[in-house]
């Protein structure tokens, strides 16, 4: 399976501007710049989109690891936080908190870390970050 997406920059770094397309349409000609990313101009940025594909891979790899123990979610709710930060002369991705709050219906609190562990170890996207992944899980 080959995903694609396609970067247009037009100008300089901090006075350019840019779009952001995907093969799926959910993403067409988006808006980006320096303002979207570092200033919060309305727009996206590449480090807001790691953070909704990470959220997005680690939540569906937890439901399949429920559905595999016997358990149906009513609720899995998970929001990432993507940190960039100063590095030489650039910048990185250091870090990727996970901050998920699950509803499963007759889970034990230690089979429930333990599947959320494991999806937060084995979904692809956290497989590809060369970042510091936490993970702050809590059954309701």
């Amino acid at each position: 399976m080959i995903r694609k997406a396609r970067a247009v920059w037009r100008g300089t770094g901090r006075a350019g501007h840019g779009s952001l397309s995907t093969d799926s349409g959910v993403l067409t000609e988006t808006p980006y710049s320096f303002r979207t990313r570092f200033e919060n101009e309305k727009g996206t940025n590449p480090e807001e989109l790691i953070a909704a594909a990470h959220a997005g891979c680690f939540t569906m790899a937890l439901a399949f690891q429920l559905q595999g123990a016997g358990y149906t979610p009513t609720e899995l709710s998970t929001e990432a936080a993507v940190t960039l930060e100063p590095e030489g002369a650039g910048f990185r991705i250091s870090r990727s908190a996970l901050t998920l709050r699950a509803v499963v219906p007759n889970l034990d609190e230690g089979t429930f870390e333990r599947l959320a562990g494991d999806a937060e170890k084995n979904c692809p996207v956290s497989k590809v970050l060369n970042a510091e992944i936490t993970l702050d899980a809590k059954l309701g």
